[in-house]
């Protein structure tokens, strides 16, 4: 065999491994690589996660077909023993090694929606805001009873529940405390846009004692379009110097939140949210306001009422009075209504 077929056939042979190698690397590179079972895959990353740690729950979770070609690519585009940023991840299965590595490098992570409302305490606010995101609702109630962490919001132990304004946010799985705390502080500043922040002013009240009587207010009813009347009530006793005499205040002073009547021996509680022996309004909300009990305040009735009591059917709806007789008479009448449904 001459020299120059020699040539030629090392020549064909190095074309063909380069062809071959070139083939290789492009699909390693641009083919699909996530197992098509699923659409897509969420996960979860945490923390100090570096690249080998990633794999192993693709791996794991069985989205990654080819491990060599992962590892590969990832050689390639300087990525091997690096740190993934932590946070919820959306795999779609059209996914090759190139745009799964651009998309964890990048931290383009997926939002999770952070969903509260109706919390009575700040334990239990926790627990629904830690249910979606990686926080553990224990490390959220430690900052937040912390007044140095939650002094950025200009609030305090007793109001600091007034930030929350109910409602789904779309936040990053991975968000810790402070952004989280921030976040709301945005969305509060969103809310109370120039119209509710004038009639507040026109109250003359602050947002935090807006939001602290509209939780008293959502839990003296559940009918929605007795709110305003209700809120009208308690602003006539305000300005009138007359104490709330609110039981939703007594209910949150003894903690009792499945109390469902209130009698004499409660109203002794010594707490400066028993609105029956303080007057003016309790040193915060006594639980998380509505969005509708919050504008119901803001656009409370005008009227002359004084007092109001439940109506003796179970409907949920109240009887209102302007006199201290006409209270007493409706009040009678709830309280045979408890008495006969042996309510005690």
């Amino acid at each position: 065999m001459t020299i120059r077929r020699i040539f030629t056939i090392v020549v064909l042979l190095l074309l063909v491994f380069g062809l071959f190698t070139g083939y290789y690397l492009y699909q390693a590179i641009y083919a699909d690589n996530i197992n098509d079972q699923q659409a897509s895959y969420e996960i979860f990353v945490e923390p100090e996660t570096n690249v080998d740690q990633f794999k192993q729950i693709l791996l794991d979770e069985g989205i990654l077909k080819d491990e060599k070609s992962f590892d590969i690519v990832s050689k390639l585009m300087s990525f091997e023993n690096k740190k993934v940023s932590p946070g919820k991840y959306t795999i779609t299965s059209n996914l090759s090694n190139k745009a799964l590595i651009g998309l964890i490098r990048s931290g383009r992570q997926s939002a999770v929606n952070l969903t509260f409302n109706n919390a009575r305490l700040l334990t239990d606010l926790s627990a629904k805001l830690s249910k979606n995101i990686r926080l553990d609702s224990l490390s959220i109630l430690r900052f937040l009873e912390d007044d140095e962490n939650i002094k950025e919001s200009g609030l305090n132990q007793q109001t600091i529940m007034s930030l929350f304004i109910p409602n789904t946010y779309k936040v990053y799985w991975s968000i810790d405390e402070g952004q989280l705390l921030r976040r709301m502080i945005k969305e509060h500043q969103l809310f109370w846009n120039d119209q509710r922040t004038k009639y507040a002013e026109d109250l003359g009240m602050t947002k935090e004692e807006i939001y602290t009587l509209a939780s008293i207010v959502d839990r003296e009813s559940l009918v929605k379009d007795e709110k305003k009347r209700i809120a009208g009530v308690y602003l006539n006793r305000l300005r009138k110097g007359i104490p709330l005499q609110a039981d939703p205040t007594i209910v949150f002073a003894l903690k009792e939140f499945d109390l469902r009547r209130i009698l004499n021996k409660h109203l002794e509680v010594e707490s400066p949210y028993n609105t029956y022996k303080y007057a003016g309004l309790p040193p915060g909300p006594v639980g998380m306001a509505s969005i509708s009990g919050i504008d119901a305040v803001l656009q409370a009735e005008n009227h002359d009422f004084i007092y109001f009591c439940a109506k003796p059917n179970g409907n949920g709806r109240h009887a209102f009075a302007k006199t201290l007789a006409g209270h007493n008479n409706n009040a009678r009448k709830y309280h045979n209504w408890l008495n006969s449904k042996g309510i005690r």
